[in-house]
C-alpha cells in the first residue's frame, strides 16, 4: 500500500505563468533526483473546472507516489521543488490519499497499490486517467460539455477538476464525492457520464485507462480562497 499526494497551485499572473512553463524541465530533474518518490506525473488542466480540451496556463498540478505516509509528509513539506511551485503560486492546496482499489495502467505502469479497506465510510476520492484513440478523439470531447454541466450541478460533488499530462490527449478527472452511493449514482446513472462509460466500453475509445479510488488521509492549503472540505468538516 502506498500514500499519494496531489498538489494543486494556481498562478494567475503572466511572469507567473511563464515561470512554472519553464520551470516543467527542472520540476522534472528535480523528481528524477528526488528519494522515496515513486509514480509521478506534473499536470496541466483545462479551463473551467478543468473538463475542457482548452488548456487554462493559471493552474498546474503535481501528482505523486510515497513509500509511506510520514515520507510523503516529509517531502510535501520540505522538497525544495514543492517549496518553490508554493512560492509563486497564488495560493495551494495539497490533497493526501490512500488507495482503496485501482485497475488499468497509467503510462505503461500501476501507480497505485491499493490497501484493505473494508469498510469505505465518509468521502470517497475517484481518479480516471485515459488515453485516447485519435479515431474516437472528436466523439469523446464532444460528450465533454454535458458531463462537465452535470457534475457541476451534482450538489453531493465536494471537488472536481479535470487535469492530465497533455489534457487534451490525456485526461484526468479527479473529484471527491460524500460517500459510495453518490459517486455511484452520477458514475453510472442514465445521465451524460453513464452514457458515455457504455459508449466508451461499446466503441473502444481509450487506448488506456486507469481507474481508482481512495481514502481521504488529509489535506491542507486552499483553493478559490477556501478549504474544499470544510463543509465535509463541519458536518
Amino acid at each position: 500500500m502506498n500514500t499519494v499526494s496531489l498538489s494543486l497551485f494556481r498562478f494567475p499572473s503572466l511572469p507567473a505563468r511563464l515561470w512554472v512553463l519553464g520551470q516543467m524541465a527542472a520540476a522534472r530533474l528535480s523528481f528524477w533526483r528526488m528519494p522515496d518518490v515513486g509514480f509521478w506525473k506534473l499536470c496541466g488542466s483545462g479551463t473551467g473546472e478543468g473538463f475542457t480540451p482548452r488548456p487554462n496556463t493559471a493552474v498546474w498540478a503535481i501528482l505523486a507516489t510515497w513509500p509511506d505516509e510520514a515520507t510523503a509528509r516529509h517531502h510535501l513539506t520540505t522538497a525544495p521543488v514543492y517549496r518553490r511551485w508554493a512560492s509563486h503560486a497564488s495560493e495551494s492546496w495539497t490533497i493526501l490519499l490512500q488507495p482503496t482499489s485501482a485497475r488499468g495502467e497509467w503510462s505503461g505502469v500501476q501507480p497505485f497499490t491499493p490497501g484493505v479497506d473494508p469498510s469505505p465510510q465518509g468521502p470517497i476520492v475517484a481518479l480516471t486517467r485515459a488515453t485516447m484513440r485519435a479515431s474516437t478523439f472528436l466523439r469523446f470531447w464532444r460528450r465533454v460539455p454535458d458531463i462537465s454541466a452535470v457534475i457541476g450541478q451534482d450538489p453531493n460533488v465536494l471537488f472536481k477538476i479535470g487535469i492530465g499530462e497533455m489534457p487534451l490527449l490525456h485526461q484526468v478527472t479527479f473529484s471527491i464525492w460524500p460517500d459510495v452511493a453518490s459517486m455511484a449514482h452520477f458514475a453510472r446513472g442514465d445521465g451524460p457520464h453513464g452514457r458515455a462509460i457504455a459508449a466508451v466500453r461499446r466503441e473502444g475509445w481509450f487506448k488506456e485507462e486507469l481507474y481508482a479510488r481512495f481514502r481521504l488521509i488529509d489535506d491542507w492549503g486552499t483553493w478559490g480562497g477556501q478549504r474544499p472540505l470544510a463543509t465535509k468538516d463541519a458536518a
